[in-house]
């Protein structure tokens, strides 16, 4: 019986067939370090997994890698999620990552560490920055939802300490992918237009997720941008944002922002 012969192009497709129709293969998550880590102009991320005795080449498509809330790094320990299949072209399997996240620590307190320490870097913290607060601001701006409690008890209090003081409402969303453009949006508006002698911006409380647009990177180069001084109230004390760092002056909450800015 003479023995069939392939060529490379078939027998690489044979063993993406196969290799694509095991379940496992299909939908598999697996645990390692990351090495080799590079982005390329396409937006495609490529990378390798690797454990004590072995390693597995990865890609990251730009869609998924959009989707990506902390920024991948040689030695970071990650679990990837994805498909195991064969790049026939080079007849080399690899895993086709929908997914990553760090192992053992939330993905959000490794967004939040990275940028902490990128813009510390930058001297957005600098404490040589900050600008004085006015003594008897005439102008208050402040930059929040308009629908939330936290607006209602700023209003009440400046009202209430100092009646002299005009207070001008941004209204901007405070959670969601539009949220930190609104917020550096407004802060630039006030500043381009001099709308107050001194802004508060924030919102209540909530999760680390709900506050997540003030521990944007666009949100704090407005805030470190300003002319205006800043008081940022973000959440209840233990709540600690990127806003606060780059702000003139952190406030506990928003009702205790009022009470420092008259």
């Amino acid at each position: 019986m003479e023995q069939q012969v392939l060529s490379i192009t078939q027998l690489n497709e044979y063993i993406r067939g196969r290799m694509d129709a095991d379940p496992l293969l299909n939908a598999v998550a697996v645990r390692g370090e990351i090495s080799n880590y590079k982005q390329y102009p396409s937006g495609h991320h490529y990378f390798t997994l690797k454990d004590e005795a072995s390693a597995l080449r990865c890609v990251m498509f730009k869609g998924n890698a959009l989707r990506l809330r902390f920024r991948p790094e040689n030695g970071m320990k990650v679990i990837a999620v994805g498909k195991v299949s064969v790049y026939p072209r080079d007849g080399a399997y690899q895993l086709y990552c929908v997914s990553l996240t760090v192992d053992g620590v939330g993905d959000l307190y490794v967004a939040f560490e990275q940028l902490k320490k990128k813009l510390a870097a930058q001297g957005l913290f600098d404490p040589a920055h900050k600008k004085p607060l006015p003594r008897y601001p005439g102008r208050i701006g402040i930059i929040t939802s308009s629908a939330g409690a936290a607006v209602h008890d700023m209003l009440r209090i400046l009202n209430k300490r100092y009646p002299l003081s005009r207070v001008y409402l941004l209204p901007v969303r405070v959670q969601g992918a539009q949220a930190p453009g609104e917020i550096a949006s407004a802060i630039r508006y006030a500043n381009y237009y001099q709308l107050a002698d001194l802004l508060i911006v924030g919102r209540g409380g909530g999760s680390m997720e709900d506050l997540w647009a003030f521990n944007d990177e666009q949100v704090a180069l407005a805030i470190y941008q300003s002319q205006i001084p800043v008081i940022s109230a973000v959440g209840h004390e233990p709540d600690v944002t990127i806003s606060d760092y780059v702000a003139d002056l952190r406030a506990a909450t928003p009702s205790n922002a009022a009470e420092l800015a008259v």
